[in-house]
């Protein structure tokens, strides 16, 4: 009973949210960027609580913690230091200061008036609609395995359920909605990941955390793996993770988003540090937990329709660990992470559209009430899209990694050198995102979607995109010195638009 009153609680406020910030989303800018008067605390929560989701809590914690047991904490270690407080560090004031110069508000707008190139946008915007998609289907699929194994709820209505809640309070609010309901997710996030380290590494089956290791590495066969360091034989794949599941945040538009609408530069240093602890205690709590799965459930991957189902493993475990009180909270927390993710990614999503292939392409003249009431259609769109593609026999993990990896891959390079590098040239941002995007695409492709495969091959695009731009920009043309100057030199104008040369 106390978990139905958890979760109606958890709705009412969440649509309450949603009222009261429709009041504070009565322009464009508002309901994309709030304003870009987010402070501090709510940014960080936003960045953090957009990172992690149930891909994290269900598939990623238990499939990878059931493989590497402990050596799986170093990519929570990774998410924290590289995915969180280096991005910040390396990502937050330049992103700021140059989408306020260059009045950009998505990073499709960024690619275009960087690189002068509205065909550069168009083809960044479809990547972002057509790949997040199954992106934000993965989220829906986990947290519809936890909600099927509390409730005993057909799966479709978990899902639906889901649908509808994040439907109301994003399309109501907006950005706002979103920064707002975070910050009160993030707070959920940590109460509950405390709570859950707790109860299982001191439940008698692990025995606390000496013993817990001492019993994985008596488990036959696998028992040294376990408890290695750095992952034994299993190295490769674990550094794969890391830097897809890390080094990735760089290139995907939903989290630096993020960056665009923090209120002034004396805020970022505040929330650097509060994202990477807020990380680093996710992270790291949630794939802890995640490698003590096999003593909970005997070594044996639960069983779905007599095939193994990795997504199960952590619904199993926290049903075996947690008593209802306890998997009550846990179970908001991972419906806190879940939302939060998928709100950023529809929020994108929707703006990849509405922005930058509608207004920005095929509509020009359109007013801004206009394209804000797109926005909220196609948010609706997209969650729809996404729910569509839940049903994909593909587990969790494929889903996230292989889009991830896909968007990431063709991101990441042009971004980068972008906001740094004044040699980037339009030919060299073409490059690295056609290659890493055609990279991930045909690996994805000749594997047949092989789940083990997937980190690697997202790694793998994302070095190529990297390494592309510059090799490509020395030697193709470069940009006049009045476009370069007018990208790197211009004063910060948040309400007029830079004029961009269009000489390359």
């Amino acid at each position: 009973m106390l978990k139905f009153i958890l979760v109606i609680l958890y709705v009412v406020l969440m649509i309450g949210i949603g009222l009261v910030s429709m009041k504070k989303a009565s322009t464009l800018q508002d309901f994309f960027l709030g304003g870009r008067k987010m402070g501090p605390w709510v940014s960080a929560f936003s960045y953090g609580t957009a990172y992690f989701s149930a891909v994290l809590f269900i598939g990623y914690a238990g499939k990878i913690g059931w493989k590497f047991g402990l050596s799986a904490i170093w990519i929570g270690v990774g998410n924290a230091l590289l995915g969180s407080l280096l991005a910040w560090f390396v990502l937050a004031r330049k992103t700021r200061d140059m989408t306020h110069r260059l009045n950009a508000s998505t990073m499709p707008e960024f690619f275009e008036k960087r690189y002068n190139s509205k065909a550069l946008k168009i083809f960044s915007a479809l990547i972002i609609f057509i790949f997040l998609v199954p992106y934000s289907a993965s989220v829906y699929a986990g947290l519809s395995y936890l909600f099927n194994a509390i409730f005993n709820i057909e799966y479709v209505y978990c899902m639906l359920f889901m649908a509808v809640l994040t439907a109301v309070y994003l399309v109501l609010g907006g950005y706002v909605a979103t920064v707002m309901t975070d910050f009160i997710q993030g707070l959920i996030m940590i109460f509950g990941v405390l709570l859950m380290i707790g109860f299982v590494v001191f439940n008698p089956e692990v025995g606390g955390l000496a013993e817990g290791v001492a019993r994985l590495s008596q488990i036959p066969d696998d028992g040294p793996q376990l408890v290695s360091i750095f992952g034994g034989s299993h190295w490769f794949t674990l550094v794969s993770l890391i830097v897809l599941t890390s080094f990735g945040s760089w290139g995907l538009p939903q989290m630096v988003h993020k960056f665009y609408a923090i209120k002034d530069e004396k805020s970022i240093s505040t929330a650097t540090v509060v994202s990477t602890g807020f990380a680093m205690l996710i992270g790291c709590g949630a794939y802890l937990v995640g490698s003590f799965g096999r003593l909970y459930l005997n070594n044996q991957i639960p069983l779905v329709d007599g095939k193994p189902n990795f997504d199960m493993i952590m619904p199993e475990l926290l049903q075996a660990a947690l008593p209802e009180v306890v998997l009550s909270i846990i179970l908001l927390l991972v419906l806190s992470a879940s939302m939060s993710t998928l709100a950023s990614i529809v929020l994108t999503s929707s703006s990849a559209i509405a922005i930058d292939l509608v207004q920005g392409g095929l509509c020009p003249n359109m007013k801004k009430d206009t394209v804000m009431l797109l926005m909220r259609i196609l948010c609706l769109v997209f969650i729809i899209f996404s729910f569509i593609v839940a049903y994909s026999p593909n587990g969790i993990l494929v889903l996230m990694s292989f889009s991830w990896g896909t968007v990431a891959g063709s991101f990441i390079g042009p971004f980068l050198f972008g906001l740094y590098w004044k040699g980037a040239t339009k030919l060299g941002a073409w490059a690295g995102m056609l290659g890493g995007f055609l990279t991930s695409v045909i690996l994805a492709a000749t594997s047949h979607l092989d789940a083990s495969q997937a980190p690697k091959f997202g790694m793998i695009a994302m070095i190529v995109s990297v390494v592309t731009v510059p090799v490509v920009s020395v030697i193709t043309p470069k940009f006049s010195h009045s476009h370069v100057k007018n990208i790197f030199n211009t004063k910060i104008r948040s309400t007029v638009s830079v004029s961009v040369d269009t000489e390359s």
